[in-house]
């Protein structure tokens, strides 16, 4: 597949980049893409949540009344969860979200989210940019020229690039990664996906095997 680069400007630039086949014009796999994402959003979680459980809670330790002759159920502890103020019964616990997968399924599931944006003609190349301080205007005057500034956009670019980074923070659908940092997650997230004429061939580096 071959794609027109464009200047900062929206215009051709003349040059041409091809798409690999083996990466943007698979067939998806969208159970890969799936355990993706759901580990992307696991790793996402801090897992901080707890509550209190029955010997965490204040409160005394005496047995609320005689176990026998109440005519009601036996109470031995102000601390039950039955009762208000007392513990939870197997409330959350600080924990660790995250799991693992392998490799060569991390990247066909990248390889089949960038074969949907392909397939959606979703993706522009443009030439490598850089902006010499942080201009949230110069961010948003490209978007314009690209014709996506009412589009949620992922902007891939080569290395890392804090002025462009900067650039695009207070946008509320923009976003600029590296090329090495893409996920799946970013790719389907986004409905415009701007790869970065240098950050193509570190993508094909990273997904050909």
């Amino acid at each position: 597949m071959e794609l027109a680069v464009l200047n900062t400007s929206g215009k051709e630039t003349g040059r041409v980049v091809t798409l690999s086949e083996a990466i943007f014009g698979i067939e998806p796999n969208d159970h890969a893409i799936y355990l993706d994402v759901k580990q992307y959003l696991a790793n996402q979680r801090q897992g901080t949540h707890k509550s209190k459980q029955r010997n965490e809670v204040s409160g005394s330790t005496k047995k609320l009344k005689k176990q026998k002759g109440t005519g009601g159920a036996r109470a031995g502890s102000i601390k039950n969860p039955q009762f208000k103020g007392g513990g939870r019964i197997f409330g959350p616990v600080p924990r660790d979200y995250s799991f693992k997968l392998n490799k060569k399924l991390k990247q066909l599931a990248r390889r089949s989210a960038l074969s949907y944006k392909a397939k959606d003609a979703s993706i522009t190349v443009l030439e490598n940019i850089s902006f010499d301080a942080p201009k949230t205007k110069e961010y948003i005057k490209l978007l314009s020229a690209l014709s996506v500034a009412d589009k949620k956009t992922l902007l891939v670019v080569p290395t890392h690039s804090p002025n462009v980074y900067l650039s695009s923070r207070n946008i509320q659908n923009a976003k600029v990664v590296t090329a090495d940092s893409l996920n799946t997650y970013d790719i389907l997230h986004a409905q415009n996906l701007i790869l970065c004429e240098g950050s193509v061939e570190k993508i094909n580096e990273l997904l050909a095997n």
